[in-house]
This record gives structure tokens, C-alpha cells and sequence, in this order.
């Protein structure tokens, strides 16, 4: 079955951390080789996308060893390869208001 932007994120969420979510708003469409640190060949469209936690609890996999939460101000090093501080700010903001418009690139 192919999978849309809401329903995979659904899914993944569900297998990375074991949590339920409702997929309110996409975020952002970033291009990984303009945004991201970047050595391969495969050209990569990031999808960000505002979801609301509805139950469950985290379950570590091969994936995601721990979920927690932290200040903007406070973040831990980041794989710079995968997520930025400017797009975890960029998903911080989205989630303040209450029309937003879509980042892309």
C-alpha cells in the first residue's frame, strides 16, 4: 500500500516511539542537500509535520533509544545530518499559532 505524508507519519511515529498521534499540520517541505549536512547521492525531501500526542508510551527500538523533552535553549547536540536547531525552531513556532503557512524550498 502506498502511504500519503499523514498516514506514514502516523506509522513511523507509532514504530520509532510507540506513541499514538493526530498529523495536524505540515510544516515544512526542506530540501536535506540545502538545509542539511549532506554526503550522498540520494536526493532527500524532508517533511515536517506538527502532530498532536494522543496515548501510549514510549518504547525504545532500533531507532530511537529515549524520548524526551527540552528547551529550546537546552537542546542536545544535534546529528546535524538528520535535524538542525533552525528546524526544530522552525516546528516550535508552527505549533504557536494558529494558521500557518507552509515552509518549502
Amino acid at each position: 500500500m502506498q502511504e500519503s505524508i499523514l498516514s506514514n507519519t502516523i506509522k513511523e511515529v507509532k514504530e520509532e516511539t510507540g506513541f499514538e498521534v493526530e498529523a495536524r499540520r505540515l510544516v515544512a517541505v526542506l530540501d536535506k542537500r540545502k538545509n542539511n549536512q549532506s554526503n550522498t547521492a540520494l536526493r532527500v525531501i524532508k517533511h515536517f509535520v506538527l502532530c498532536d500526542y494522543v496515548s501510549g508510551d514510549f518504547v525504545a527500538n532500533s531507532e530511537t533509544l529515549e524520548a524526551r523533552y527540552f528547551s529550546l535553549d537546552q537542546l542536545p547536540e544535534l546529528s546535524q545530518n538528520k535535524t538542525t536547531e533552525k528546524q526544530i525552531q522552525l516546528c516550535y513556532q508552527a505549533s504557536k499559532v494558529e494558521h500557518w503557512e507552509t515552509v518549502f524550498d
